[in-house]
């Protein structure tokens, strides 16, 4: 891979302009911008579906920290409630 000859990185026939393989270079470019144009459609998509949450009641924040919960291992969130219970009573609530 130093750069003496393009042909291990496509396997074909890639432009090479100053050492690099344009062709496959592009092609990365253009998978990026692709896959960058689909998440902001899905984040649209979940933005819709806070909508629709909102829409029909629920608490959108409250939502969002079950999805943060729901991420984590069950020991972490056993952890961070207990911090969280101390904590309060610390502060008398």
């Amino acid at each position: 891979m130093s750069g003496q000859d393009n042909e291990g990185f496509s396997g074909g026939e890639d432009t090479a302009v100053g050492g690099i393989a344009a062709d496959r270079l592009r092609s990365i470019i253009e998978r990026v911008e692709r896959l960058e144009e689909e998440r902001k459609a899905l984040a649209g998509d979940i933005k819709d579906i806070f909508t629709e949450a909102k829409s029909a009641g629920f608490d959108v924040k409250v939502i969002r920290q079950i999805i943060r919960l729901r991420k984590q291992e069950p020991s972490e969130v056993e952890e961070q409630e207990t911090l969280l219970d101390i904590y309060r009573r610390a502060l008398g609530m």
